[in-house]
């Protein structure tokens, strides 16, 4: 069994409720770090864990810390970005539903360490249960003397508000949301400037996961040195992972960084396996937005080495022969599963989120899907899956925010491992409307990959 960091007590009975986490050692990481450590103590631990962005790029938090600026006399900001909206990833919603105070106790811990005197949680506004819950946490909090004013008689002020977001994929994009918080539309900013020199209200701010803001508790008790053994190399800690798709054991799992692809897939401890006795024929690792894997390659990278669950591992060979971390939104696919229809749904989502502040993303989302939609449904031709091609291309790299690289890397994957059940649905059109795709690139036996 893997170290627990953040889901040692999650089935323990009351665990959202204050007094029952408080029993079990929460606020611990508020007492140590407001009586016994400077802010600057603060982010120097969140530095040596070598924490990463758990929200998707993987940024080290510390670092992203120690950029916020400092300037005399203007207010600073922490704002927890819980507006989880990427397919396939549901890990932030369970960990504000079963335990919202490892999440305020991260965030008095951080806004502390960043000198924030109030600080929000904007969640995503259809989560209506999850954001009473926080609610809930935060005036029991407040009431217990650990939020509000003087806190542990240190002189630190603190409050945090939850605000519920629009509904919108594209305030998950940290820009989009401080625009949203404003009560504007939610369209991304053009960088620089950056957040950390003019975000919320044009003040210095910080946005972070919520995972990434609960993960500084356990940094704070056991150190941040503690905490970097846990992992390997750049991906220490533990990760939280929303699996999902064909497998036996669906559900939210807090792996230690470094497990095998493999045996989070097939252990009983994790998933399970492939649903119904199924072959494995591919992943989705990170969320909709990550370059999808063929079965090839999930398991052991291009060279021959063990796939991990790492940052790094998961990345080895680029988009050419490998994925992204991103979210920790792992979706199975079994051997029945159709790619051409998964990614003309992707590609549904995406045209319909697209904020359309940015030409390549607005119109070539609705063509990649309107392309998709042909090929699916027995109407396209060889000449459109080289059309999605070019389209995917144009897109990438050209929008200002990146919804538009999460619109077209799935595009580019798909094409490039699975050209071959592309072109299947071209020419047998009839065949492909009566039945799923189920004929290539299982686990066995393994196929070169489609350069």
């Amino acid at each position: 069994m893997g170290r627990k960091l953040l889901l040692e007590h999650i089935n323990e009975p009351g665990i959202q409720t204050f007094d029952v986490y408080r029993q079990k050692g929460g606020y611990r990481a508020v007492e140590k770090a407001l009586k016994s450590m400077s802010p600057d103590d603060v982010v120097e631990e969140v530095k040596k864990s070598g924490l990463r962005g758990r929200g998707g790029a993987g940024f080290p938090t510390g670092m992203k810390w120690s950029f916020l600026a400092k300037p005399e006399g203007v207010p600073r900001y922490l704002v927890c970005n819980g507006d989880e909206s990427e397919p396939g990833t549901f890990k932030d919603r369970y960990l504000m539903t079963h335990i919202p105070h490892a999440l305020i106790e991260g965030m008095i811990v951080s806004s502390y360490a960043l000198g924030a005197n109030t600080s929000y949680i904007y969640v995503r506004g259809e989560m209506m249960p999850q954001i009473r819950i926080l609610e809930r946490a935060i005036a029991e909090t407040k009431a217990a003397g650990l939020l509000g004013k003087n806190i542990l008689g240190t002189g630190y002020d603190l409050e945090i508000y939850v605000q519920p977001g629009g509904g919108a994929y594209i305030c998950g994009e940290e820009t989009a949301l401080l625009e949203s918080l404003e009560g504007k539309r939610g369209n991304p900013r053009i960088k620089p400037p950056f957040p950390a020199v003019a975000g919320l209200y044009g003040c210095p701010t910080v946005v972070n996961n919520v995972e990434s803001i609960a993960s500084v508790v356990p940094i704070i008790n056991d150190g941040g040195e503690e905490y970097a053994k846990i992992g390997i190399e750049r991906s220490t800690g533990t990760k939280l992972i929303s699996a999902g798709g064909n497998v036996k054991n669906p559900g939210v799992y807090e792996i230690e960084l470094g497990v095998p692809v493999e045996e989070f897939i097939y252990s009983d401890e994790y998933c399970g396996g492939i649903a119904n006795g199924k072959r494995l024929k591919a992943l989705v690792a990170g969320g909709s937005s990550v370059p999808i894997l063929p079965a090839n390659l999930i398991c052991k990278t291009i060279n021959g080495d063990a796939r991990l669950m790492t940052y790094e591992s998961l990345a080895d060979g680029g988009f050419q022969t490998g994925t992204m971390m991103g979210s920790g939104g792992f979706i199975v696919f079994d051997e029945d599963q159709c790619i051409v229809r998964n990614t003309w749904n992707f590609t549904r989502f995406y045209h319909h989120e697209s904020c359309g502040q940015c030409s390549p993303c607005r119109e070539g989302t609705g063509w990649m899907e309107k392309v998709l939609y042909k090929i699916e449904h027995g109407q396209g031709s060889i000449a459109d899956i080289d059309l999605l091609w070019d389209i995917q291309r144009k897109i990438e790299g050209n929008t200002i925010c990146p919804l538009g690289d999460a619109a077209a890397w799935p595009v580019a994957a798909a094409i490039r491992h699975f050209r071959d059940e592309f072109e299947w649905h071209v020419l047998h059109p009839e065949e492909s409307q009566s039945k799923n795709y189920g004929l290539a690139h299982y686990a066995d036996p393994i196929k070169p990959v489609a350069q």
